[in-house]
C-alpha cells in the first residue's frame, strides 16, 4: 500500500510554493518506517534538498535542507520553519554539524534539536517567538521527509515540448466527422471581459510562433468586442488554414445588455455574416441586407464554448446566471453541442506557471469546476481550463499544451454534433 502525507492539499502547496515551486516525494514516515535514525538516513541520504515537516500536537514545523543529508558532512543553508494557515514563518540558520540524525538532529549548540528516538522536538526560545510556536519542547507526533526537485526542469519542459508538438500535429491532421465540412466552426460565448477574445488570440499566436493580438481585448465594462467576428487561422510555416474557425461575439451583459438572444440563435443557424454589428436593442432579421437566408451546414455554428474568468464564477450575478441557463437551452434546442472554458486558471490563489502541467488535480482548480457544475450546470466532464496570452511577449510551451488540449476538445465535441445530425 502506498505511504501518504499527513500534509493537507493546502499545506503542501504552500510549502512547494514557498521554497520555489518544488515537487516534494515522500522519502520518509516516521509511524511507517520507525522513529529511528538509522532508516530515516537509510531512506533519505543523497536525496537533494529535502524538506522534514513535523507534526505537534497543535503545530506544523520542521526544517528546510538545501544539501543532501550526509552523515560526514556539515550542513549548510538551512531554513526553520513553522506553517501557519496560509502562510510559512521561517528563521535561518548558518549550518548543522555533520550528525544531523544522530540520536538527535542538533545545531552547534544543541539548542535546536529533533530527537526521533524520544519523539521530542527541542526549540530555543528566540526561534519559537520568531515562529510563533506554542511552548520550547513540543511532542513528536510524527516526522515526515520529502525530496524537493524542481516542478519545471529540463526533463520535463522537454516532455512538455513533445506534447505540444504531438497537438500540433494532431490538429492540422484533423477532419471533421464524415467529411461533412471543411472547418469546425467554434463560437466563443460568455460575459463581457471573460477572455473569449483572448483565447483566439491565443490560439493564433501559437500558430504564429509569436504573440499576437489581432482580436481587440481590453478592460472596458462595456466589452470591446461590438461585431461578431469569425477567424480562421493559418499555419506560419505554410500558410495553410487549419480545420476550425473561431466565432468571436459581443459579450452577454446584464438583464438585456450585451448580445441578444435572438442574434445568438441567427449566429447558431448561420444566418450572421462576419462583421455583422451587433445591437443588444435591435437583433437582426431577414429583412437586413446582410442576413443569410438560406445558411448551408458549413455556415452554422458546430460547438459553443462558453467562456468565464475563473475568477469571477462565485461573483456572477443572478440576472446573469439566468441569462447563461437561458442561452444554454437555445443551444440546446438549435442541437449545438457546447462546453464551458475557464480561463485566468494562472491568477487564483496558489496556482503557480508548474501547476499548470497537471492543472485539473490541484485543489483550487477542482473547486472551480464544482461552482460551475452547481451553479450554471455545466457536466465536470465538459469543463476545460487554460491560461489565455493576456501580458506576456513569448510564448510558453506549458499554456500552449492548455490551449491546445482545449481547442482539440472542442473539436471533438463538434464531431459529436456532427454524428448526431439527421441522415438527411
Amino acid at each position: 500500500m502506498a505511504v501518504t502525507t499527513n500534509l493537507t492539499w493546502w499545506q503542501k502547496k504552500i510549502l512547494q510554493n514557498h521554497f520555489g515551486e518544488k515537487r516534494l516525494s515522500l522519502l520518509y514516515k516516521a509511524s511507517v518506517h520507525t522513529f529511528s535514525r538509522h532508516h530515516l538516513l537509510g531512506r533519505c541520504s543523497n536525496q537533494g534538498p529535502t524538506i522534514t515537516v513535523i507534526y505537534g500536537d497543535n503545530c506544523v514545523t520542521g526544517v528546510y535542507v538545501q544539501e543532501s543529508y550526509q552523515e560526514q558532512e556539515e550542513i549548510s543553508s538551512v531554513i526553520i520553519f513553522a506553517l501557519k494557515e496560509t502562510k510559512i514563518l521561517e528563521y535561518k540558520i548558518r549550518s548543522y554539524d555533520s550528525l544531523l540524525f544522530g540520536s538527535q538532529f542538533m545545531s552547534r549548540n544543541d539548542d535546536f534539536c529533533i530527537n526521533l528516538h524520544n519523539q521530542k522536538l527541542s526549540i530555543p526560545s528566540d526561534v519559537r517567538k520568531k515562529l510563533r510556536l506554542p511552548q520550547d519542547h513540543i511532542s513528536i507526533q510524527e516526522c515526515e521527509v520529502f525530496r524537493c526537485e524542481d516542478l519545471l526542469d529540463e526533463r520535463n519542459i522537454k516532455k512538455i515540448i513533445e506534447l505540444r508538438n504531438c497537438l500540433l500535429s494532431d490538429l492540422k491532421a484533423y477532419k471533421p466527422y464524415g467529411d461533412l465540412i471543411q472547418e469546425i466552426r467554434i463560437l466563443l460565448l460568455g460575459p463581457t471581459g471573460a477572455g473569449k477574445s483572448s483565447f483566439f488570440n491565443s490560439v493564433k499566436s501559437i500558430y504564429q510562433g509569436y504573440v499576437t493580438h489581432q482580436a481587440l481585448v481590453g478592460t472596458d465594462t462595456a466589452g470591446i468586442s461590438q461585431k461578431y467576428r469569425t477567424y480562421s487561422i493559418r499555419e506560419k510555416k505554410d500558410g495553410n488554414a487549419l480545420p476550425f474557425i473561431l466565432c468571436d461575439s459581443m459579450g452577454l451583459g446584464e438583464n438585456e445588455g450585451g448580445l441578444c438572444m435572438n442574434d445568438i440563435v441567427n449566429i447558431l443557424k448561420g444566418h450572421i455574416p462576419d462583421r455583422y454589428e451587433n445591437n443588444s436593442l435591435k437583433p437582426i432579421t431577414s429583412n437586413h441586407p446582410n442576413y443569410i437566408d438560406s445558411p448551408l451546414l458549413k455556415d452554422r455554428i458546430h460547438c459553443v464554448a462558453f467562456v468565464f474568468d475563473a475568477n469571477s464564477i462565485e461573483h456572477l450575478s443572478e440576472e446573469m446566471v439566468a441569462k447563461i441557463k437561458r442561452t444554454r437551452r437555445e443551444v440546446i434546442k438549435c442541437g449545438v453541442m457546447h462546453i464551458a472554458l475557464l480561463t485566468h486558471v494562472d491568477t487564483m490563489n496558489l496556482i503557480t506557471k508548474g501547476d499548470l502541467i497537471d492543472i485539473y488535480r490541484c485543489m483550487p482548480v477542482k473547486i472551480k469546476l464544482n461552482q460551475v457544475n452547481r451553479k450554471l450546470g455545466f457536466a465536470l466532464s465538459d469543463i476545460l481550463v487554460v491560461s489565455n496570452y493576456t501580458s506576456e511577449w513569448s510564448l510558453d510551451p506549458v499554456k500552449d499544451v492548455l490551449i491546445l488540449s482545449a481547442l482539440r476538445q472542442m473539436l471533438w465535441t463538434a464531431d459529436d454534433f456532427l454524428e448526431d445530425l439527421p441522415l438527411q
